[in-house]
């Protein structure tokens, strides 16, 4: 194969120019483009030549010879790598979690029992033990001691166990018994949520409505936690009592009226 040096000869016809190649050399030749015009260009023995490099470019009649790499083709970088297959999630910041979904509600609870306790039993002198009027204190001159009443409230409260209480109500009665002036009670609230054999356990103390006889305190609030208690199942009743003789006062039980002590629990759940 000629060689430049076979070229010496010829340069004062030579012609020089600068090619772009186009292929790799094969058989001493390779492909190029000069001035935009695609030729075959052969190459001096030794030149290694890659697609994209510049050339030196000689031509001598109608045979064109490249004789240098001026400058190597370009570094091509590599392509980006595709994205994920499943990727298509918003690039900006995270959604927020979903806000929980909030239920509310009511339940109107009557008692399964409403009973007065003294002196170490549980009345049936004033009715059906489960169904008895309930009185606080003792009767002026009386030889009886004093009287707890209580409305036990059973498993019912239980049913909403995780809701947290927002409010509660109860629904009492006044009945003759005493004097007729308004006369407060105090509510205690009970541990067993059925009548016992023995005396109920008497455990946190309010005040109760203050009523004349014969009125009536429709949704007296009691404290959200006596309710929650009830809920959670560590209490079961209400009762009134105090540690004197007065005031002595008679709340209705269910055998007097049906709604006496019905208690009203208003909740709510989150989800």
């Amino acid at each position: 194969m000629p060689d430049f040096a076979d070229l010496r000869g010829l340069l004062k016809d030579q012609q020089t120019l600068i090619g772009k190649a186009l292929s790799t050399v094969d058989d001493g030749a390779c492909t190029a483009s000069v001035g935009g015009i695609q030729i075959a260009v052969r190459t001096v023995t030794g030149l290694t030549v890659a697609a994209g490099d510049q050339l030196l470019i000689i031509r001598h009649g109608s045979v064109y010879w490249a004789v240098a790499v001026t400058a190597a083709a370009p570094a091509v970088p590599p392509p980006p790598p595709p994205p994920p297959e499943d990727d298509d999630t918003d690039a900006g910041d995270t959604a927020p979690a979903p806000k929980p979904t909030v239920t509310t509600g009511k339940l109107v609870v009557s008692p399964v029992a409403t009973a007065t306790y003294r002196d170490g039993k549980w009345r049936t002198d004033i009715g059906p033990t489960n169904s008895a009027d309930t009185f606080q204190g003792k009767y002026g001159g009386s030889s009886f001691g004093r009287n707890t009443g209580c409305a036990f409230y059973g498993s019912k409260p239980r049913t909403l166990a995780g809701a947290t209480v927002t409010r509660a109500t109860i629904k009492v009665r006044r009945l003759s018994a005493g004097d007729f002036a308004a006369r407060t009670p105090t509510l205690r609230l009970v541990t067993q949520s059925t009548r016992p054999s023995g005396a109920p356990t008497l455990n946190e103390t309010t005040s109760g409505p203050s009523l004349e006889v014969g009125e009536t305190a429709s949704a007296f609030v009691i404290p959200d936690s006596w309710a929650q208690a009830m809920v959670d199942g560590s209490r079961g009743g209400i009762a009134m009592s105090i540690g004197s003789n007065s005031p002595y006062i008679r709340f209705a039980g269910r055998g007097s009226w049906s709604a006496a002590w019905t208690l009203t629990i208003y909740w709510r759940r989150s989800s």
